[in-house]
């Protein structure tokens, strides 16, 4: 399946491509992103081309690939959001990241909500979940300000690129909540 390009008011969520290199690298390489989702930070430009090549061209089977988040004012890509664990007609989860200097706008929120309209609308999702580190705060108020519900801790959950084991915050929201959370925002 090919992914959508989708609009929102400030943003432009449209396929990843390779071509993303540059403005990934420059939030990629800090240790303020990629750790928080659970993989290292870049270590040059090359390590990032590699990276999205492989996101872009081989995609697993229950992956519907990454969007680039673009910032409408600059065509600038500042983030990424996808559906993975995609199982067709059931559910997917919901990840994403974004530049720091972009943090504290409501970025991800605005992709997200889009993303769910797509998830639930087009792929007849019947629920979308998402894991984030405990010690994940702003993962987590992004999950609760997209109207999802903290469903539990699962205790070692999740094991990092370094080997740290972390436990896994899950949040997830089905279509009537989502149906409901729309008609009151």
């Amino acid at each position: 399946m090919n992914l959508p390009t989708l609009y929102t008011e400030r943003l432009i969520i449209r396929p990843l491509a390779v071509s993303d290199a540059e403005d990934m690298f420059e939030y990629a390489k800090t240790n303020l992103v990629g750790p928080k989702a659970g993989w290292a930070p870049h270590i040059n430009i090359n390590e990032t081309y590699t990276i999205l090549r492989n996101m872009v061209l081989f995609k697993p089977q229950y992956e519907l690939g990454n969007w680039a988040i673009v910032d409408r004012t600059n065509n600038k890509m500042i983030g990424t959001i996808e559906l993975y664990n995609y199982i067709p007609g059931f559910k997917a989860e919901l990840g994403y990241a974004l530049n720091p200097l972009y943090w504290g706008k409501g970025i991800v929120f605005e992709a997200g909500l889009k993303v769910f309209e797509f998830g639930f609308n087009s792929l007849e999702l019947k629920r979308i979940e998402a894991g984030t580190f405990l010690d994940n705060y702003q993962s987590q108020r992004v999950c609760e300000k997209l109207g999802m519900l903290k469903e539990g801790v699962q205790r070692n959950g999740y094991i990092r690129y370094d080997g740290v084991i972390f436990d896994k915050v899950m949040y997830g929201i089905t279509v009537e909540e989502y149906r409901e959370f729309i008609k009151k925002h």
